[in-house]
């Protein structure tokens, strides 16, 4: 453990601002002695205390509840102390500086500071102590994080899930197969004239196939609760006037952005955070694509590519009204000079490598006959909101979402790429092992390999770097 994981901590656990109660934390080795300077007496274990909180000159700051965690049966494994007061800015304040004061204090019987190292904490650091002390390992201390910032219910019950060890249980299970495999070949290696024959009665290629699948389930999960965390950004795009803003209102179920007859109403992008199926989005609504003149417009339009290019995946919107019925919608897009124009260069400019949606709008008001022509793409009516969950459901379906009957894992990049590159190396294990003449010495390297990366979901193997990135983005007191 680094030295400063050594020093004794403080922080307010709660957020910032005004709540009925408010929590102070105090985390470290034999903090006894500042428990007594604080509450006037020693505590019982694990028992809540109501008592008065006074500062260093006897008056009462407020009245509340005191826990004592010893050593090691706590969050962090350390002993800790929570103070549960009212939970006004100034009071936590006021608690903060005198578990500060107090601890600086010098004890009459030793005539040293109670807790002369005691400082606040960093954003983390609680969590971040779990982790170094054995409590949780990395996968969970991340859920923990994702618990406090889900957008949607189910991206919270992921994060609970992870957070309980079930992704970590399955990281495990991996492992455990994973070892016992690398174990079988790295022993043939001593036998190098039977180790083709001992492979196989060991059912060694069966293995690593069981292996694959069972890796495959967990990427699938995996993939999923990278999604909720991450959320989907969704940009609605199109010439101006297609209904672009009442897409957004419909999906949103609120009037959010203007909407008007006179092209060019979007100038700039209007976002909302939405959620469809427990999956959340977010939706930006932007500035009408043309070549506009107006300098304010032009803006808008250049923001509004920026946008699309950041994309996850965009909703392409064409007007059903726009249409020329007497062309066939396959041979063009049908918008009537200039707009056919547009439209067609548009559709080219758009990235090649993000999902594209075509969306029919106002098909309410369009003719039976160009609704017929219409192939491809999906017919809605932001008006009315016909074909709005099929769009929904289209959505989910191009950006990869998979409803998972076990659940999704909340995980993250960082995990989906490890679990990739585990993957890899299994199938580079794979053709080895199935080669006339297997270099198992390679094979050995590339089940080692897999195992390194496994392990780093976890913690296992983990630089001070990455673990100073992933507690840097927590809240202080947590």
């Amino acid at each position: 453990m680094l030295a400063r994981h050594h020093h004794p901590i403080v922080a307010i656990a709660t957020a910032p601002g005004r709540s009925a109660v408010g929590i102070v934390r105090i985390s470290g080795q034999r903090i006894a002695p500042v428990v007594k300077a604080l509450c006037g007496r020693a505590l019982s274990p694990r028992q809540a205390t109501y008592l008065a909180f006074r500062d260093a000159g006897g008056q009462v700051i407020d009245k509340g509840l005191a826990i004592f965690f010893p050593a090691p049966h706590s969050f962090t494994g350390e002993d800790v102390l929570e103070l549960q007061a009212h939970g006004g800015p100034v009071v936590l304040q006021l608690l903060l500086a005198q578990c500060l004061e107090a601890a600086a204090a010098t004890d009459a019987e030793t005539g040293q500071p109670v807790l002369a190292a005691l400082r606040v904490s960093e954003p983390g650091e609680f969590s971040e102590r779990a982790f170094l002390n054995d409590k949780i390992d990395l996968a969970q201390a991340e859920a923990i994080a994702d618990l406090i910032d889900a957008s949607t219910e189910t991206a919270a019950r992921s994060a609970a899930r992870s957070m309980s060890g079930e992704f970590s249980q399955a990281v495990q299970t991996l492992l455990d197969q994973l070892i016992h495999l690398r174990m079988l070949v790295e022993a043939t290696l001593d036998f190098p004239e039977e180790e083709i024959d001992f492979l196989q009665q060991a059912d060694a290629h069966g293995q690593l196939l069981r292996l694959q699948a069972t890796l495959a389930n967990v990427m699938q999960r995996a993939t999923q609760g990278a999604i909720l965390r991450e959320g989907i950004k969704v940009v609605i795009a199109g010439q101006p006037n297609v209904g672009k803003s009442s897409l957004l209102n419909a999906l949103a179920g609120a009037e959010l952005a203007i909407v008007t007859p006179v092209a060019g109403t979007t100038r700039d992008k209007v976002s909302q955070l939405i959620q469809i199926e427990g999956v959340p989005l977010h939706v930006v609504d932007t500035a009408g694509l043309r070549e506009a003149l107006d300098e304010v417009e032009k803006i808008g339009i250049q923001r509004a590519w920026a946008e699309i290019e950041s994309a996850d995946a965009v909703l392409f919107l064409h007007d059903l009204t726009r249409q020329n019925t007497g062309e066939s919608i396959d041979n063009a897009i049908n918008y009537v000079a200039e707009d056919d124009r547009l439209e067609s260069v548009l559709a080219i400019k758009l990235p090649k490598n993000t999902p594209v949606i075509d969306v029919w709008n106002k098909s309410d008001m369009a003719s039976p006959e160009v609704l017929r022509q219409v192939d491809g793409g999906v017919l809605i009516s932001a008006k009315t909101g016909a074909g709005l969950q099929t769009l929904r459901e289209q959505l989910l379906k191009v950006v990869g979402w998979q409803a998972s009957p076990e659940g999704a894992f909340m995980a993250r990049e960082r995990h989906v790429s490890a679990l990739r590159k585990v993957h890899l190396q299994l199938l580079t294990a794979q053709n080895q092992l199935t080669a006339v003449m297997p270099a198992l010495d390679l094979l050995a390297e590339d089940l080692r390999q897999a195992q390194l990366h496994l392990s780093s979901i976890t913690g296992a193997f983990s630089a001070d770097d990455l673990l100073g990135e992933i507690f840097s983005k927590f809240c202080i007191g947590k």
